[in-house]
C-alpha cells in the first residue's frame, strides 16, 4: 500500500460522493493502467469485473473470488488513491456469501466495493425474491462495520442492466439497501437522463451513474444537474484498449502494420502520465 492509510483513504472516497457534484471514476484493469489514471489526475479508480475478465482471457463473471479480491488489492497497492472494487454478487447468493467476500475486501488496501443482486442465471438474472437481496445487502454491512476499518459499500440493483427494470421497483430497492446500510447506490443500464433524475431523486444516497448506451450522449454537467454524485464507466476503457487488437487482423488478412505505428504512438503520450 503507498503513503494513505486505508482508513485515510476510505474517508477521502466517501468524501468524494456529493450529489449534485460528480466525479469521474475510471475503472483500470490491471496496475498498469490504474497508475496511468492516477497520473492523469482522477481522484478515485474502480475496478472492472469484464476487463479484469479479459486480462485472463475470459468472459465477465469468470473469475473467482479470489482472484478478483487478488486483482483489487494489485490495483489498491499500485496506486496513491482511492481504489473501489467490484465485486460481482459477492460471489454467492447467500448472505454469508456476501458477508464474506466484504469481510475479506476489508481486510485489502480497497476503500470500498459493490455487491449486486444479480444471480449469474441467465434465465432468471436478478434475485427476485426482496427479502434475500436485502438480507444480502445487510450482511455485507455488517460484515464491513464488524471489520473495525471504514469500507465504503455500494448496493447496485441490476434489473435495467438485463433489459427487466421497472423504475419505480427499482427506486424502492434501492431504497431498501440505503436502510440495510449501503452508503451509495447504483442502478446500472438506466435508459435516459429521465430516469436518472427519478433515480437521483427518489433515493436517500448518493448515486453513481454507468455512463453506458445513450447516456453516453450527456456531459458531466447534465449529470450534476440531475443530481449524480458518481460517474462510472465500467469495463469502457478496458474494451477500448482491447479494440486496437483489431491491428492483428491487418497483419494476419492483409499483410500491413501501419496500424502499429499510430497505436505506438498514442501508447507513449499515455504512458508519460505514470507516476515515477
Amino acid at each position: 500500500m503507498k503513503d494513505m492509510n486505508i482508513d485515510a483513504k476510505a474517508a477521502a472516497f466517501r468524501e468524494l460522493h456529493k450529489p449534485g457534484e460528480p466525479f469521474v471514476i475510471p475503472n483500470p484493469w490491471d496496475a498498469g493502467s490504474a497508475r496511468i489514471m492516477e497520473g492523469l489526475g482522477f481522484k478515485a479508480l474502480a475496478t472492472t469485473s469484464s476487463g479484469f475478465a479479459m486480462t485472463l482471457g475470459r468472459k465477465d463473471y469468470g473469475v473467482t473470488k479470489d482472484e478478483a479480491l487478488t486483482h483489487g488489492a494489485e490495483i489498491a497497492d499500485a496506486v496513491e488513491l482511492p481504489v473501489n472494487a467490484d465485486l460481482e454478487n459477492g460471489f454467492g447468493l447467500k448472505p454469508e456469501d456476501a458477508a464474506d467476500t466484504i469481510a475479506r475486501a476489508c481486510e485489502t488496501g480497497l476503500a470500498g466495493g459493490s455487491i449486486e443482486d444479480s444471480t449469474g442465471d441467465k434465465q432468471s438474472p436478478v434475485i427476485e425474491d426482496d427479502a434475500l437481496a436485502i438480507a444480502r445487502l445487510e450482511a455485507a454491512a455488517g460484515a464491513g462495520k464488524n471489520s473495525g476499518r471504514d469500507f465504503v459499500l455500494t448496493a447496485r440493483a441490476e434489473a435495467f442492466l438485463y433489459g427487466v427494470g421497472e423504475l419505480d421497483k427499482v427506486i424502492a430497492r434501492l431504497n431498501a439497501f440505503a436502510d440495510a446500510g449501503a452508503d451509495v447506490l447504483y442502478a446500472p443500464g438506466l435508459p435516459d437522463m429521465d430516469a436518472v433524475r427519478a433515480v437521483c431523486a427518489g433515493v436517500s444516497k448518493p448515486v453513481n451513474i454507468l455512463i453506458l448506451g445513450k447516456l453516453a450522449e450527456h456531459a458531466v454537467a447534465e449529470f450534476a444537474d440531475a443530481g449524480a454524485a458518481r460517474l462510472s464507466i465500467g469495463g469502457g476503457l478496458a474494451w477500448n484498449a482491447y479494440g486496437t487488437l483489431g491491428a492483428a487482423t491487418e497483419m494476419l488478412n492483409e499483410g500491413r502494420f501501419d496500424m502499429l505505428s499510430a497505436n505506438r504512438d498514442g501508447a507513449k503520450k499515455i504512458a508519460s502520465f505514470l507516476k515515477a
